[in-house]
């Protein structure tokens, strides 16, 4: 059988070089097309649970309150509409007209190619220290089928000599050792080049996680569009039910009010803007090549721009949401302490690691809280880093095809490689390798990456032909608004991110431990190495085109 088509259709099937309104294909090319998810519901869950992760509890509830209560959400959600949501759309349009991975998706501009790889090695970086994360929550989660929680006094080997046993009525002194010191024993390390073997109740954890994120990946989207039915849904269901038990409390309306309380005085603070503007460059999970290899298993005609608007909305609700959660637990542990809210409200892993577990440890029944938070942690975490193994796997079979028959292999390859990295992570000083990958991994660059993913986009494949593009899958033109958006005022916004990144860096530390200047080069050596995939593959391409470089025109 043999069919006419457009050529614009026809290159969703392979590449052509020759001049022509329409080609011939034989239903056998058809037949070869690129896999989808089973069902639409899939691909939303898949990509809500990637973006929705243990930043949206830890990280943006925490901002809110320190940046003015209520008032913190006018910049957040202007840098919303004007670049989080442009980013989000212009991913999932440039995945699923290409239907391709993070690097393959350029062969609509090859000298850009190279940004393909940048955010290739930052998911894979980003791999080596996201699992650890979950690694810790699993080992919590364990710890927590007892009796009375192990952090609930002092009389545990790995307790500071700060630690006091609590009382009703008396202040608290934080027992913050308990994930430093009863889960990572980083007393037994002096610092970064001293750290020891490989602990093996965390790498016990750390094995069950690859186990479990290979047999979530290695048959595709088939399998991990399964998976996140549970991973992606149990986290709003668990929040539900801290709520409901959290605004029961005594002190958790206050805790609430802190939350939510308006000072607009604080809106003439450029740090409150440059702190929205970081949030919404990281919580939607733009530029790390998950959205583009997601979208790629769309079908070619999906309305991927109501799947963006859906998509980016439930993540800044859950943000949003997931804060009267974590402030009536606050709430209720400032007033039974008798200690400032200040005192207690923290952002990052001394949030969902040390306070929170402690807040939980005092209720009636605390076990069984603790195992359903943790629990909540560990599919957070599961479907984020599924996410970011994929962007890997279906970025690297789609650039080299002879992987496809292996996928199966390299997907083992993948998780054992971070698997072994991740290992010195869980050492006694792991987590000060920890906090140097976290530190430079996906920070400037993946800003880098992004803003030379907008202008390739906007300025070299050309909005207006990228906008052909989705009225092709979609049906209609984007707005204007999009348009203006993808050309000046994403790039810009990004470009000034970058900027102020590089302005405001200062050298990495841990608690009262600075890191030595040859930790912070390989630091930096591990940015640039990304961030150089652009300028030399760009290089590459230039120097392997036939001809001379002044001949182009």
């Amino acid at each position: 059988n043999y069919n006419l088509i457009p050529i614009t259709t026809a290159t969703h099937f392979f590449n052509y070089d020759f001049n022509s309104s329409y080609v011939i294909i034989t239903a056998a090319s058809v037949s070869d097309e690129r896999e989808t998810w089973g069902k639409k519901i899939d691909f939303l869950l898949s990509v809500i649970g990637f973006a929705v992760d243990l930043a949206n509890v830890w990280r943006f509830p925490y901002l809110c309150y320190k940046n003015g209560g209520g008032a913190f959400l006018v910049p957040y959600l202007f840098f919303m509409v004007i670049a989080g949501m442009p980013l989000f759309y212009m991913e999932l349009a440039l995945g699923q007209y290409n239907r391709e991975g993070a690097a393959g998706v350029w062969k609509i501009c090859p000298i850009f190619k190279g940004v393909g790889f940048t955010v290739i090695l930052i998911s894979l970086y980003v791999g080596f220290y996201y699992n650890v994360i979950i690694s810790w929550a699993l080992f919590y989660l364990f710890s927590s089928f007892t009796d009375e929680l192990p952090w609930v006094h002092c009389n545990n080997t790995w307790n500071s000599p700060n630690c006091s046993d609590w009382a009703d009525n008396m202040c608290l002194t934080w027992m913050f050792p308990v994930p430093s010191r009863g889960v990572l024993h980083i007393q037994d390390s002096n610092g970064i080049d001293d750290l020891g073997r490989p602990r093996w109740q965390l790498t016990s954890c750390l094995a069950v996680v690859i186990v479990v994120l290979y047999f979530s990946l290695w048959k595709g989207v088939k399998t991990s569009g399964k998976v996140v039915w549970v991973t992606a849904t149990m986290p709003y269901v668990v929040l539900t039910v801290l709520l409901l038990r959290g605004v029961t409390l005594p002190g958790a309306i206050d805790g609430i009010k802190a939350y939510l309380s308006v000072d607009f005085l604080r809106l003439c603070d450029a740090k409150v803007w440059i702190e929205a503007a970081t949030q919404i460059c990281f919580s939607l999970g733009v530029g790390f090549g998950v959205l583009i290899a997601f979208s790629s298993y769309n079908k070619f005609s999906n309305n991927c721009y109501r799947d963006a608007i859906i998509t980016s909305s439930i993540n800044s609700l859950t943000s949003f949401f997931s804060g009267f959660v974590v402030f009536s637990f606050l709430g209720y542990l400032s007033q039974k302490h008798n200690v400032a809210l200040d005192k207690v409200a923290r952002d990052g892993a001394g949030l969902v690691f040390v306070i929170y577990p402690e807040a939980i440890a005092t209720l009636p029944g605390s076990s069984v809280w603790a195992v359903i938070f943790f629990i909540m942690l560990l599919t957070l975490g599961i479907d984020s880093a599924m996410g970011g193994m994929e962007s890997v796997i279906t970025g690297l079979i789609d650039e080299f095809k002879f992987l496809h028959k292996h996928r199966e292999l390299f997907t083992l390859f993948i998780v054992v490689s971070t698997f072994l990295i991740s290992l010195f992570c869980v050492t006694n000083g792991g987590m000060y390798v920890f906090t140097l990958l976290d530190y430079f991994a996906a920070g400037t660059s993946i800003l880098f990456g992004v803003l030379i993913e907008a202008i390739g986009i906007a300025w070299f494949y050309g909005v207006d032909r990228f906008s052909d593009d989705i009225e092709e899958m979609i049906g209609h033109r984007p707005s204007r608004y999009w348009r203006l958006c993808w050309k000046f005022v994403s790039p810009c916004f990004l470009l000034v991110m970058v900027i102020v990144s590089f302005a405001t860096f200062h050298p990495p530390t841990y608690g009262t431990y600075t890191f030595p200047p040859w930790a912070t080069t390989v630091g930096w050596c591990l940015a640039m190495s990304s961030m150089a995939m652009v300028p030399l593959y760009a290089i590459y391409k230039l120097c392997s085109l036939p001809g001379k470089f002044c001949d182009v025109s």
